[in-house]
């Protein structure tokens, strides 16, 4: 189904060449993204870039903290259309008043800065931006990771906040010019194949091996135009879980209808590549050859035919069960293979079509003929759709599509983004449940291990969800069903968005006031990067990656997310519960340094590398985290800025699984630390690394920190750490101690 090429290939008249008449540095100037790339790049150099966006947005798990952080640094007004939606925190039973008092926040910070406000259940972030913001040659960046509007001829770029506080107050996004990988496009797929089948099977082929990794896709071929947009739409979205920087894809009649029934037609373009041009990889997929694929828990890189699936599922979901011993211990049990009947066939017990992956249009249509063969059934499986948006809400139901799915079982519920992350229809412990989402990493259905409750996420294309729903909850391929669909052309209404949205770009208004609730908090004092660095390992992960909702889980801590010092209790708790504890001992010690007295932990571990009163006025205390591979999957700065609340000072790993993680770390003044691949890390919870002349190493752009090792035991060893690639930019915010901090600064000059 997909095949990877690990050298360059050209792109020659559109077909796909060994050689060419330009040579790889002239021919990489007529791909789609270094066309789109250069044009919003101010540097003037073609290998540094320092991007300006056309537009930005946040929803409500974000964008409190992103306008608290730009206001502490001087914002006046938002100079680019950007776009709050409320589509995470929208239960606003959870946490009493909070959530709502964050979307109150919104508003009033959208009329007094010029933004743009969605409320609850009008649109999930991604829609939106599909719907409204989209324009072929643009670029977008947001504080969520899904942030891909490639298919619609927009590169676009999913970071943590602190990126967007930085458009906000004219300043740049600073990157190397990143590789170009050519997705090439063939066949068709068959009836039943979904986008998710697609999705799935990319990710599948390319996670783990990183082999597109902070590398930006662009999907050509002739198997696009075989691809109506919604499917196009949905594979766009899950690039992010390839690691990938960004999308971008060619652009054609169906992208120009699409803006013609959004009433933009002005904002289509032809895109393409120039006559001949050089990608760096490729990856070859022949639609014709798709078949249903499920994605099993932790991960959609887990990738398997639903089929093979199938035959093997006692063996399959046995190693599921296994990483989830590995991971939780005795905390709780997840027991799968139960799902396995006498007969062989898997029992799941839940499915749920949803967000911003599989609450579109033609994939609810689509399943909404399926589950006619059927239906949901009156025993423990349910079904529960989500479509994206209110336009696609009522489009669906216009048309009598919600009135099938009512008819035949199914529940639909409003546009929100809750069950990507477990904060929607979380299912029974031990549950299985199918969903058409973007991701099913540990306790993103909802489930807490650490008061015994587990249950797992199996993603699927929306077909064969209701394939399996029409079938009473035995997972079924939809490629296996017959049933009969025509496609219904879809009608945006934009009126409903007219008479609920606040548009107010471009009216801001200063004396408007801030509605600030009593769990928005301001963040706490920051301080600079001192000459050295005492770090204690607080946690340390050996599991191959980790993921943002290990570092700082999603669900129930959402309505904390405007509350820093709330929030960062929940730091790490579903992994390394001691981690919270451990850091706050770290945090005091080092506020009593500040005051003059000397605990006896700083005491112990400086008398190992010098004199320890002379060392600690010069030497900052702090937590650190060692993990393998932090920071796969969600942008959410959080995940670095409640280690930094707590007292944290470094991660140490042997690579960051994405940039946007990376790159958090950095704007929070969490010192981004690499090993040598070759090093062996061999230490504990409790033990010290001493990092000597750190402040002076960033600011001369060492790559290379000679470190030490300072065991509990009182012993010592040699280590050293990397910092490779720091922009100016970077050094001074870490040597400042954070983003904040280094606004300040500007602002005083």
């Amino acid at each position: 189904m997909i095949k990877l090429t690990d050298k360059g290939v050209y792109l020659v008249d559109g077909k796909v060449a060994a050689t060419a008449p330009l040579t790889p540095a002239e021919a990489r100037k007529n791909t789609i993204a270094y066309s789109i790339l250069q044009a919003h790049n101010t540097s003037g150099n073609d290998e540094q870039l320092n991007i300006r966006f056309d537009a930005m947005l946040s929803h409500d798990i974000t964008y409190v903290g992103i306008i608290q952080t730009a206001r502490a640094s001087g914002l006046k007004e938002f100079p680019m259309p950007y776009a709050m939606t409320n589509c995470h925190n929208s239960l606003c039973a959870v946490g009493g008043t909070i959530n709502e008092d964050d979307h109150v926040f919104g508003l009033s910070a959208a009329k007094k800065y010029g933004g743009i406000y969605v409320p609850a259940n009008q649109s999930v972030i991604h829609s939106f931006a599909r719907e409204e913001m989209a324009k072929c040659g643009a670029m977008i960046l947001g504080s969520d990771s899904h942030t891909r509007y490639g298919a619609l001829g927009t590169m676009a770029v999913g970071e943590g906040g602190p990126e967007l506080v930085k458009q906000l107050l004219k300043n740049t996004y600073d990157i190397p010019t990143p590789e170009v990988v050519l997705v090439y496009l063939t066949g068709k797929p068959k009836k039943g194949i979904g986008p998710h089948d697609v999705a799935i099977a990319l990710v599948g082929a390319t996670f783990e091996s990183g082999f597109v990794k902070n590398r930006v896709l662009e999907f050509v071929g002739p198997g696009v135009k075989e691809l109506p947009m919604d499917f196009r739409n949905g594979i766009d979205v899950m690039t992010t879980e390839t690691t990938c920087l960004s999308s971008i894809w060619e652009t054609d009649e169906v992208v120009e209808q699409h803006y013609k029934a959004h009433g933009r037609p002005e904002d289509y373009k032809k895109l393409q590549p120039g006559k001949v041009a050089y990608y760096d990889r490729m990856v070859e997929i022949d639609l014709s050859k798709m078949e249903s694929m499920i994605a099993l828990p932790f991960h959609p890189s887990r990738a398997y035919t639903i089929h093979y699936f199938n035959q093997h599922a006692k063996e399959l979901l046995a190693e599921v069960e296994a990483e989830a011993a590995e991971k939780f211990g005795k905390k709780a049990k997840l027991d799968l293979v139960s799902k396995v009947r006498p007969d062989g066939k898997v029992m799941a017990d839940q499915g749920i079509i949803a967000g911003c992956a599989g609450g579109m249009f033609d994939s609810i249509d689509e399943a909404s003929s399926i589950l006619k063969t059927g239906n949901v059934g009156n025993s423990y499986f349910s079904l529960s759709v989500y479509p994206t948006s209110v336009p696609v809400s009522l489009e669906l139901t216009r048309i009598g599509v919600s009135a099938d799915l009512l008819a035949n079982g199914a529940v639909i519920k409003p546009s929100f983004c809750g069950p990507c992350f477990g904060a929607g229809d979380v299912p029974a412990n031990n549950g299985l449940s199918l969903r058409h989402t973007t991701r099913n990493f540990p306790n993103r259905e909802g489930s807490k291990p650490g008061e015994g409750q587990l249950s797992g996420v199996a993603l699927m294309d929306a077909r064969s969800i209701a394939a399996t729903a029409a079938n009473g909850g035995i997972i079924t391929a939809a490629t296996d069903v017959t049933y009969d669909h025509e496609m219904h052309k879809y009608h945006y209404d934009r009126s409903v968005y007219e008479k609920r949205c606040y548009y107010g770009f471009g009216k801001a208004d200063k004396e408007a006031e801030l509605i600030l609730g009593p769990n928005i908090t301001d963040w706490p004092k920051m301080y600079e990067l001192a000459d050295n660095m005492l770090l204690e390992l607080a946690a340390v992960i050996h599991d191959p990656v980790t993921t943002t909702d290990e570092l700082i889980p999603s669900g129930e801590t959402s309505s904390y997310r405007s509350n820093p010092l709330r929030l960062s209790e929940f730091a790490l708790s579903r992994r390394c519960p001691a981690y919270v504890g451990r850091s706050k001992a770290v945090a005091a010690d080092e506020a009593a340094r500040r005051e003059g007295k000397l605990s006896e932990k700083i005491r112990f571990a400086l008398s190992k590398v010098g004199k320890a009163e002379e060392l600690a006025p010069v030497t900052q205390f702090g937590s650190c985290v060692f993990a393998n591979k932090p920071g796969d999957g969600s942008a959410r700065e959080q995940a670095a800025s409640c280690q930094k609340v707590l007292g944290g000072f470094a991660n140490i790993c042997y690579e960051f699984a994405t940039k946007r993680y990376r790159s958090n770390c950095i704007n929070w003044g969490i010192l981004p630390f690499t090993l040598d691949p070759k090093t062996k890390f061999e230490y504990s919870e409790g033990d010290f690394v001493f990092v000597p002349d750190v402040r002076e190493g960033i600011a001369a752009g060492c790559e290379a920190f000679p470190a030490k090792v300072i065991r509990a035991d009182g012993t010592t060893e040699p280590i050293v750490l990397y910092i490779k690639g720091l922009t100016d930019n970077e050094k001074e915010i870490i040597l400042r101690g954070c983003l904040m901090n280094y606004y300040a600064a500007q602002a005083q000059k």
